[in-house]
């Protein structure tokens, strides 16, 4: 068992007057290490270090900076045995999804450094004589990543690449329940060269440590990956001093299968979307919709599908591990309970998995249920596990009424054949992203935003980049 330390301003923290957090299994429960329950006066001294260093950063070329985040992403890609299986152990989950996510934040970081030389202004004419008018992009300043659980590697990696680029310093406050991976990556940062104060990570509970750095007057951009309602918290908490957020928060995305789609492949793609990561990803398929001409040929396929998911040891590759935590999946099994009481019809009844290889941990075989009412918690509550709930359509336009009816808006599916349905998609779907005959899966030079209680602001591309900079404007009069 490892007693891990906090890293910040080029230095590892031992903080042993912290009470310590345990940092568990989710496969078999046994403690993996501990980490220091961070508190405001340690956020002080981190807050300090990214301010101090930061002029020092920004005023290095782009392209120096880049230098530092391929070398990183180098290191990375040199060591990436080693974090997949950390992500195994301290997340929960398979293996190959694990290097999936290493590559992932390879990827990010090797994108953001692309940026060195696209970083733009503009120069304008004036209404006045002998003036031009400059618009530039600066760095915020120092910029706060809270990240998810269920990806920690990788949206930390997601973060970190642009607002380093930009010229900002950076602060991860790495999630209790995942912190390991993120202690790893700065690891290889130090190793990779990176100046002191420039990438600097806490560890501890979200409500203190978060809540300090998001308040903090020395921190300037807040981006978190998170739920809804820890996003209006740190909404809120942002506000005093008016502080740029970006917040990627949950996800209710509706799986619509038309008549005309090719079933096999949507079922199968269905299946990914739903079960991938134990579905506890954001842009998760969390409700699907079917036209009630291939409902019965869709719902038994994807039935089979679902329960021939092989449930088992993350590091042996099979197709799902277990949830997290305890506590995920007892309100996992309350969702669906509630559901049944309503109403909802089990098709497979899933549910917890015990003896054998699963006499420990947090294990949930996958549940199916059928549903006809739209208002239900079911189909109105972000689930995060795996739980897929069916519902049937007669027309597009119903299917698009049923899609809207929530108050998120991360991502959306659509299986059909039809272009002008697909424009019309694109269109009317009130979602940041539309996956069309696909299963999920965004790429770096894209734009992952959502809308409404998904979050605002976004990640990836160009787009997500701009956020990082603020922009100043000069009146250059030259006449006199």
């Amino acid at each position: 068992m490892t007693a891990y330390k906090t890293f910040i301003n080029g230095a590892w923290h031992e903080m042993k007057e912290r009470e310590r957090i345990e940092v568990t299994n989710p496969t078999d429960e046994t403690v993996l290490g501990t980490i220091p329950d961070c508190t405001r006066d340690d956020v002080d001294v981190a807050v300090e270090a990214a301010k101090a260093a930061q002029p020092g950063w920004a005023a290095l070329p782009p392209i120096e900076r880049a230098k530092a985040l391929r070398k990183l992403a180098g290191l990375i890609e040199e060591n990436a045995d080693h974090l997949a299986r950390t992500l195994v152990l301290e997340q929960g989950k398979p293996l190959d999804q694990a290097h999936g996510e290493v590559g992932a934040a390879v990827n990010f970081l090797t994108y953001a450094a692309e940026h060195a030389r696209r970083i733009t202004g503009d120069i304008m004419p004036s209404d006045n004589p002998d003036e031009e008018i400059l618009i530039r992009r600066l760095p915020r300043g120092v910029v706060v990543g809270l990240t998810a659980w269920n990806y920690p590697l990788a949206l930390a990696a997601r973060k970190l690449g642009p607002a380093l680029i930009a010229g900002n310093t950076f602060i991860l406050l790495s999630h209790e329940i995942t912190p390991i991976s993120g202690l790893e990556l700065v690891r290889l940062s130090e190793q990779a060269g990176f100046p002191p104060g420039v990438f600097n990570v806490l560890t501890g509970r979200g409500p203190i440590v978060g809540d300090a750095l998001v308040a903090h007057p020395d921190t300037d951009m807040i981006t978190m990956t998170g739920s809804s309602r820890a996003g209006v918290e740190i909404y809120r908490n942002a506000a005093n001093r008016l502080k740029f957020i970006s917040l990627e928060l949950g996800g209710k995305a509706p799986f619509i299968v038309m008549e005309d789609a090719d079933v096999e492949k949507a079922a199968q793609a269905a299946v990914i979307a739903r079960y991938t990561n134990c579905g506890q990803i954001c842009t998760c398929a969390e409700r699907i919709y079917l036209h009630r001409s291939i409902a019965d040929a869709f719902t038994d396929r994807f039935v089979s599908l679902s329960k021939a998911i092989t449930i088992g040891n993350p590091i042996d590759n099979p197709d799902m591990g277990p949830k997290v935590s305890g506590i995920e999946v007892e309100k996992v099994e309350a969702m669906i309970a509630a559901a049944i009481d309503a109403g909802a019809e089990p098709l497979l009844r899933g549910g917890p998995l015990t003896g054998g290889v699963h006499s420990k941990g947090h294990w949930l075989a996958p549940t199916v249920l059928s549903v006809t009412d739209n208002t239900s918690p079911i189909m109105q509550n972000e689930v995060f596990g795996p739980v897929a709930p069916l519902m049937q359509f007669d027309d597009f336009d119903e299917a698009v009424s049923l899609a809207n009816a929530s108050d998120f808006g991360l991502s959306a599916y659509l299986w059909t054949a039809d272009t002008k349905r697909i424009l019309r998609a694109s269109r009317e779907l009130k979602f940041g992203e539309v996956y069309i005959n696909r299963a999920n899966g965004e790429q770096v030079q894209g734009y992952h935003t959502g809308w409404g209680l998904s979050g605002t602001g976004g990640e990836d591309g160009a787009y997500g980049f701009d956020a990082y900079f603020k922009k100043q404007t000069t009146y250059l009069n030259w006449a006199t």
